[in-house]
């Protein structure tokens, strides 16, 4: 549980102390539209058949902010920080080092108790690696089509 506090008060401080560009409207859309995929996907990966889960397998309060308030800054970290403006290649390899930097979060996740609060069942980091670039090329075009603001 203290991993989580640390990780939650650290993240929103960052995104919301770095923020440049983006604008409340956009901020709230941000967050709407992360918890609402991370909540649908954990439903089934995490609830239903066990991939991972947060402190127990089971629906308790103490995951709630992990589900609802620690993604959310870290994708507006990104879209912040995204190089719109740069090269295929400068886009492509932000891209791979945010998801470089997903994973090693992920492995201080698990860490034990006090510190780590995310566990295994069949999930690894594979899943993860093959699919954190997907999640962020996903909430690119979702900004890119439903939030930018030309």
């Amino acid at each position: 549980m203290f991993g989580l506090m640390i990780a939650v008060i650290l993240f929103n401080l960052v995104a919301f102390k770095t923020n440049k560009t983006l604008t409340a409207k956009q901020i709230a859309h941000i967050f709407v539209f992360t918890i609402s995929l991370q909540l649908s996907f954990d439903l089934y990966v995490d609830m239903k058949y066990l991939g991972y889960w947060y402190f127990s397998k089971e629906i308790d309060w103490a995951a709630l902010p992990a589900h609802s308030i620690l993604l959310p800054p870290v994708n507006m970290m990104f879209l912040n920080w995204y190089p719109f403006d740069r090269t295929r290649w400068v886009r492509t390899l932000f891209v791979f080092f945010w998801t470089i930097a997903l994973l090693l979060y992920e492995v201080i996740a698990l860490l034990p108790a006090p510190w780590g609060y995310f566990h295994y069942g069949w999930w690894s980091l594979g899943h993860s690696a093959f699919l954190d670039p997907i999640l962020l090329f996903i909430l690119l075009l979702y900004y890119k089509h439903f939030i930018k603001e030309d």
